[in-house]
């Protein structure tokens, strides 16, 4: 007659004690998104895209201001900030992207989601952290602008002003901001480097192009596709000239479009993905 051994306890370790994790606190948001903000600088790619865009500032102000004093033109403040920062409203939203896209192209998600198992609060870090660049830029944009602007002030102070229009920084605030979430949008919902760069730069500076070109046809479709060209909806509210209800209506459909549905798609398939 055999013997039935008794199962060994499940969580038992070799002294017969129990690992109790019930009472080890979550991780803080404020944690997960500085471990997210490390990410987007502490891989090869991130940080030398930062030092290119950085590189590409110092190249084109310096240009500027060469030809500026060289030629006897007018040098102002709020010029060599916002060449800084059309630079990086151009180049920034990639960054956004592969913060998002890396995860999965590198295969690292197990690793985020085993540690945060939240992927809500993942992908919240992540877009904090990239609307935080927005921010980070303005602080850039000033620093360069007062750098170049000041350097003109000791060389040939008669050329410079200066002046700085407190709306206009605000306006390419909101634009630099709705163009990153654009570009997070599109990572969330492809999952992929190349193809998410690709079709946000296509869908943000092409397609409304090609919108406006299909609205030229006849005026009863150029009123129809206002209602869906976002670039050309959010034009008011960066020059803060949003004074009539059909202005507000068309901002809120076309960001609906073209913003909301990439984005809901894109944050249900992070939320559902299978990760391997």
């Amino acid at each position: 007659m055999s013997a039935v051994l008794p199962p060994p306890p499940a969580a038992a370790g070799a002294s017969g004690r129990v690992l109790d994790v019930s009472g080890t606190p979550p991780i803080s948001f404020l944690r997960t998104c500085l471990v997210e903000l490390r990410k987007s600088y502490n891989t090869r790619a991130g940080l030398w895209y930062l030092i290119a865009i950085a590189s590409l500032i110092a190249v084109v102000e310096s240009i500027v201001l060469i030809v500026s004093l060289a030629q006897d033109e007018p040098i102002f403040f709020e010029d060599s900030a916002f060449i800084a920062g059309g630079i990086t409203s151009l180049l920034l939203p990639v960054l956004a992207i592969m913060l998002v896209t890396s995860e999965w192209s590198q295969r690292s998600a197990m690793v985020s989601f085993t540690l945060e198992p939240r992927r809500s609060r993942v992908v919240l870090a992540k877009l904090v952290v990239s609307l935080g660049f927005v921010l980070a830029t303005l602080a850039m944009m000033v620093i360069v602008a007062v750098l170049t602007t000041g350097i003109a002030e000791i060389v040939k102070p008669e050329l410079v002003t200066w002046n700085l229009d407190v709306e206009l920084l605000i306006g390419f605030t909101i634009y630099q901001a709705i163009t990153m979430t654009i570009g997070f949008a599109f990572a969330a919902l492809l999952l992929n480097t190349p193809a998410a760069i690709v079709l946000f730069f296509l869908y943000w500076y092409l397609l409304p192009i090609l919108i406006a070109w299909a609205g030229s046809i006849s005026e009863g479709l150029g009123n129809a596709l206002e209602w869906v060209n976002f670039q050309l909806a959010v034009g008011p509210l960066i020059d803060w000239q949003m004074d009539t209800g059909e202005e507000w209506g068309k901002l809120l459909v076309s960001g609906i479009v073209w913003i909301g549905l990439p984005l809901g798609f894109g944050l249900a398939r992070i939320l559902r993905a299978e990760v391997k």
